[in-house]
C-alpha cells in the first residue's frame, strides 16, 4: 500500500505495499506491516498477535469490562465474554432484542460502553435502539426514537469527556437500509444525548459506522463505511459543537482488501486504530500511516483491554489479542 499526503491533510490510500515496509506474520493468517519505525513505540517488534476464541458468525462491538472482553456476535445474535485466556460465556442470548433473526442477518446485539453506574449501555442492531444492561444481565430500554421517529439502528456508541453520549445510526439494521419502508429518520446521523435532550450533530454522512474521541475530547473522529470510503475528524467545541470537518484518511477503492471504514479506537498518545480495507490501520493524530495489522477475515472492530495494556479485535469468526507498548485509552467509566 502506498501512502500518500494530500494537500487538505488527509492520507489516500491505495492499494500498492511501500516495499520499504517491514512484514511480520504470525499464526492465523496475522500480519503486521511496519510502514514507520513509529509503531515500533506502540507494538513491540515480534508481539505476535494471537487469536484467543473463534467459531462465531460475525464478531463485533468489544468492550473490557469486569476482568473481559464483551463481545457481540452480530449474526449469531448472542453477546459473550471472553478472557485473556481464550474462556467463552454466552451473557446474553438473542442479544439484538429479536426472537427470530433470518439466516445470514446481522440483527444481532453491536456496541457497547460502560456507564458510570456500573451498568452497560449495549446497541441492539435488531431492535434499533440502546438498552441499558445491568449487573445481573437484566435489559431495559435506554433510547430508541428522535421525536418520536424511530432510529435507524444506532451502531457504535462512546462517552465523551463531559459524560455525554455519542452515537452513530445507520441503516444497518433494515432490510433494504435506505429505501426500507420502515425508515423512519430522513437521516444517518451521529447523534448526542446530553440532560435528557438527544440531538442530530453530524447529519451529512451516508452511513456513519466507528466513532470515538481523542483523550483530551477535542477531536471526533468517525468513519465512513461507504459507499466512498473515509474517516471525518471534527473539532469538538462547548456543548457539543462540531466545526473544521476535514477527511481524516480516504480509501481510494477496495482493492487493498476486504471490509471497510467500520469500528475504531484512539490510544492514550492519540493514535486512531481504525479498521478499513485490508485490516487495522495505526494513524497519528497529524495522519501519518505508522503501519496495518492484517487479518485472515475481515475485521469489523478494536477495542482496548487489560487497563489499556492490550487490543483486542473482532474479526469475523473470531477475537485476536495483542500486548501494546503504549496503552489504549479505555472507556470513559471502565477507568
Amino acid at each position: 500500500m502506498r501512502v500518500s499526503v494530500l494537500i487538505l491533510g488527509a492520507v489516500l490510500v491505495s492499494c500498492m505495499l511501500d516495499a520499504s515496509a517491514a512484514v511480520e506474520s504470525h499464526p492465523a493468517g496475522t500480519q503486521i506491516v511496519r510502514m514507520d519505525p513509529g509503531l515500533d513505540r506502540l507494538i513491540a517488534p515480534g508481539t505476535p498477535v494471537e487469536r484467543v476464541a473463534t467459531g462465531f458468525k460475525f464478531t463485533e462491538g468489544p468492550m473490557w469490562h469486569a476482568g473481559r472482553l464483551w463481545f457481540s456476535d452480530l449474526g449469531g445474535n448472542k453477546m459473550y465474554a471472553v478472557s485473556a485466556e481464550g474462556e467463552v460465556k454466552l451473557l446474553i442470548d438473542r442479544a439484538g432484542g429479536l426472537d427470530t433473526v433470518p439466516p445470514g442477518s446481522y440483527l444481532g446485539s453491536n456496541a457497547m460502553t460502560p456507564d458510570k453506574d456500573g451498568s452497560v449501555l449495549m446497541v441492539q442492531q435488531g431492535g434499533r435502539k440502546i438498552v441499558r444492561v445491568s449487573k445481573d444481565l437484566h435489559i431495559t430500554p435506554f433510547l430508541d426514537s428522535y421525536q418520536h421517529k424511530k432510529l435507524n439502528s444506532p451502531n457504535d456508541l462512546v462517552f465523551a469527556t463531559d459524560g455525554s453520549l455519542w452515537f452513530t445510526d445507520p441503516p444497518f439494521g433494515l432490510a433494504r437500509q435506505d429505501r426500507d419502508p420502515g425508515k423512519e429518520l430522513k437521516f444517518n446521523a451521529v447523534f448526542r444525548y446530553a440532560n435528557g435532550t438527544l440531538t442530530p450533530v453530524i447529519t451529512d454522512l451516508t452511513l456513519p459506522n466507528g466513532i470515538g474521541f481523542s483523550p483530551d475530547g477535542k477531536t471526533l473522529y468517525v468513519s465512513n463505511y461507504g459507499p466512498k470510503m473515509y474517516v471525518n475528524a471534527y473539532d469538538v467545541g462547548p456543548a457539543g459543537t462540531v466545526s473544521n470537518r476535514r477527511v481524516f484518511i480516504e480509501y481510494a477503492d477496495n482493492s487493498s482488501g476486504p471490509g471497510g471504514p467500520d469500528g475504531l479506537k484512539v490510544d492514550s498518545a492519540g493514535n486512531v486504530w481504525t479498521t478499513g480495507p485490508g485490516g487495522v490501520r495505526i494513524i497519528t493524530p497529524q495522519g501519518r500511516v505508522l503501519g496495518l495489522i492484517r487479518f485472515g477475515e475481515v475485521v469489523a472492530n478494536v477495542g482496548f483491554g487489560e487497563g489499556g495494556h492490550a487490543a483486542y479485535f473482532t474479526a469475523s469468526t473470531s477475537i485476536y489479542r495483542m500486548a501494546l507498548a503504549t496503552p489504549g485509552e479505555m472507556p470513559l467509566y471502565e477507568k
